[in-house]
């Protein structure tokens, strides 16, 4: 059996149109309750953000995988204490799926199942996603939730991703590179801060948002959290085959919540 892939979201699938680009529209005057597949990088913030903005559905929470060995989110490295801060600043419970290290496809499809049929018996009716153009992973997202009762929102599917990146950024979006490929981009970019700067620094083979599985970010400050997630970054290390940055929260006080 084949190991989930690391360069894509290792947050759950998704099934049936969805509302947003490349979706249908919700037809009933009701909102829909929505988890948002939280990866605790940019893309998913934004997409909660977007999805906040558009009104069409109702955010009650987020949905994130982490590798239990580890107590880090999946793929991205993230601490669990950063996790909870984020969804403290966001204002939204968080849902945890633990799956082990070295996790193969019918486990993480077995765990990712039964937390969706949780989320659907809690009257969940969407997950919002921040996919942007990877047609094989939208894909997966709508067979593997095929069924469920549980449609995806796609609020940034399409879009530009030069303009998306620099859209993030001029929103007040701050994030850092925690984790990278270094076969697509070189291991001196891990640990820097998701901006003006690193945009313009990125080959031109890169995506500008790591939509291929360039890099992958923390999101510590956006319009969509009420107050910022105060980190340092620690150490830089290689394990298998990526360039992971380690961040930890700082000892920062008195944060005004906006």
């Amino acid at each position: 059996m084949s190991k989930v892939d690391p360069n894509r979201s290792p947050l759950p699938p998704a099934g049936g149109e969805g509302e947003g680009e490349g979706g249908s529209q919700i037809g009933s005057s009701a909102r829909p309750k929505a988890l948002v597949a939280w990866s605790s990088g940019k893309d998913s913030a934004f997409a909660l953000h977007a999805a906040r903005s558009a009104g069409k559905v109702e955010i009650v929470g987020l949905l994130t995988t982490l590798t239990r060995d580890y107590g880090r989110v999946s793929m991205h490295g993230v601490r669990e204490e950063i996790l909870d801060r984020q969804a403290e600043a966001l204002g939204l419970p968080c849902r945890t799926v633990r799956i082990p290290a070295g996790c193969v496809n019918t486990d993480y499809e077995r765990a990712m199942g039964a937390a969706v049929a949780a989320a659907r018996a809690d009257g969940i009716e969407r997950v919002v996603f921040g996919d942007l153009f990877l047609e094989d992973v939208r894909a997966y997202r709508e067979r593997m939730l095929a069924g469920s009762g549980i449609d995806p929102v796609f609020p940034l599917w399409g879009r530009d991703t030069e303009k998306l990146a620099m859209e993030m950024v001029d929103a007040g979006l701050r994030a850092t590179v925690v984790c990278l490929d270094p076969r697509r981009l070189p291991g001196s970019f891990a640990g820097r801060e998701f901006g003006a700067e690193f945009l313009a620094d990125l080959p031109k083979d890169v995506d500008p948002c790591g939509e291929n599985g360039e890099f992958h970010t923390c999101v510590t400050d956006g319009p969509m959290f009420r107050q910022p997630v105060p980190v340092v970054a620690g150490e830089t290390v290689v394990r298998e085959g990526f360039v992971f940055t380690d961040l930890r929260l700082s000892a920062e006080q008195g944060i005004a919540v906006r």
